[in-house]
């Protein structure tokens, strides 16, 4: 039976090939056949250009019959201060609402028309509109994103309406303990400064934020030098300069009185909040240092590092068998529920942590050994450790981008980052130059000895002090 399927499948394939059809042709360039150098080396370029106001415009093309395209912003929570925080996620639900050319309705049967999907994200430094449409609509597609940020209606009407949605929503996120966590984690870690603001801000706030709020917001903070477009799938580059030029050539590059917005640096003060709550069946906690900004050369070091630590969920099979030593360790141990090594990186600073769910009978020794895999980052880390993660680093790398919509958000993303779109080739380069030694290095530049910042949430009465987990960010013998 399964021989005849073969035989079936290779008859279609066959087929279709003779035929030219596309599909078909996409699934032979992703075939194993195809080795991985080559996949790096034939990915398409990234075109950047410029417009006299100062608004970046990047593709990548790929000759599909779909693209997505979108507007990457740079603002987000943490230009915002505590009056006005929450006003960027705000704006993220009243942008399609309507426009002052297309009402809510003809916005949505616009779209719908098209058979496309418009969405958009509020991030701490970036905010995203964008599209998936077919290639042939991309005219039409720029045009809306034009207007959605541009020329948003925000009648008063529409506030109050979404003003109900974003408290719902805010209560909604209560239940999401993992985001609550982290908030906190941010909260404490960046007390003080606009980075401990959380995206979606206080409720007070979406109680009391008005339309003169919203459009100061976007006054002082849509300017074209802070916007790239970002367009990955089947379109071409000059057609979506032209575009750019008809409509973002207005968006304006300056600044009332000439004041440009700055970035106050974000001290990270080593601290812990822990919100107890014994009726809740698992504990959350997530312990971090401060990490590397976007642009430091030692993002791909830590990168390596958090890969050697891995993750882990009880349902994963493996057990004793799993490649990560703290995972291994976990399963057998019952340690915790799951866990996640994470990095969240922004412009100047970022968090390098590991957030776990486990029983309250179990904090104690997961914290321990938590602890213990980063003292083995700075001390032990081994040849074998640092290849294994380097594999499974470059294979996450090349994953994720699949569709044209991770593809267009890791354009916009690294235009507002970096100046430019980093190729996965230097990326590949810059993951195999890590060595044992490179990765010891830099994780006792930013773990061995540091103040953590410590978040809980939960039937957390069993978390150490923090006195204790401070001890145990050194080994007084290795």
């Amino acid at each position: 039976m399964v021989a005849s399927m073969w035989r079936i499948s290779g008859a279609v394939n066959r087929a279709l090939a003779r035929a030219g059809y596309p599909l078909l042709l996409s699934l032979r360039r992703g075939q194993a056949s195809v080795s991985y150098a080559q996949s790096l080396l034939g990915a398409p370029e990234t075109q950047l250009t410029t417009l006299s106001n100062g608004l970046r415009i990047a593709s990548e093309e790929t000759n599909q019959a779909t693209c997505t395209v979108g507007l990457w912003l740079g603002c987000g929570s943490r230009y915002e201060s505590e009056k006005n925080n929450g006003a960027g996620f705000f704006l993220e639900h009243m942008a399609f609402k309507g426009t002052k050319k297309h009402p809510q309705s003809a916005l949505e049967q616009a779209v719908e028309s098209m058979g496309a999907h418009l969405s958009a994200y509020t991030s701490r430094e970036h905010t995203a509109y964008y599209m998936k449409t077919l290639a042939k609509d991309l005219p039409k597609a720029v045009e809306l994103l034009a207007e959605v940020v541009q020329s948003s209606s925000l009648s008063e009407a529409e506030i109050e309406q979404q003003r109900s949605v974003v408290l719902r929503e805010l209560e909604e996120v209560q239940g999401s303990l993992q985001d609550v966590c982290l908030d906190l984690l941010h909260a404490t870690a960046f007390q003080g400064t606009p980075l401990g603001h959380s995206v979606l801000g206080p409720s007070a706030n979406a109680r009391t934020l008005t339309r003169n709020d919203l459009v100061e917001y976007i006054n002082s903070h849509y300017k074209a030098p802070r916007m790239v477009l970002a367009t990955a799938g089947g379109v071409n580059h000059d057609e979506l300069v032209a575009l750019a030029k008809q409509h973002f050539s207005g968006v304006s590059f300056e600044y009332e009185g000439d004041a440009v917005p700055v970035l106050s640096p974000c001290r990270f003060t080593g601290s812990e909040i822990r919100m107890r709550d014994d009726a809740m069946p698992l504990a959350h906690v997530a312990i971090a240092v401060e990490g590397a900004g976007a642009a430091s050369p030692d993002i791909v070091p830590l990168m390596v590092a958090n890969s050697i630590i891995g993750s882990y969920d009880i349902t994963f099979g493996g057990g004793k068998h799993l490649s990560s030593r703290l995972a291994r360790l976990a399963a057998e141990l019952n340690l915790c529920h799951s866990f996640q090594a994470f990095h969240s990186s922004y412009s100047d600073t970022g968090l390098l942590g590991i957030y776990f769910v486990t029983d309250k009978h179990k904090i104690e020794d997961m914290m321990h050994w938590a602890q213990n895999a980063w003292m083995n980052l700075c001390t032990t880390v081994t040849e074998s450790d640092v290849a294994r993660a380097k594999n499974a680093l470059k294979a996450s790398l090349v994953g994720q981008l699949n569709g044209t919509t991770p593809v267009c958000d890791d354009i916009g993303r690294h235009i507002l980052n970096y100046g430019r779109r980093i190729p996965l080739a230097e990326w590949d380069a810059r993951i195999e130059a890590v060595t044992p030694r490179i990765v010891r290095d830099v994780c006792s530049k930013y773990i061995y000895d540091k103040c953590p910042a410590v978040s809980a949430v939960g039937p957390v009465e069993q978390l150490p002090d923090y006195n204790r987990m401070r001890s145990a960010m050194y080994w007084l013998r290795f």
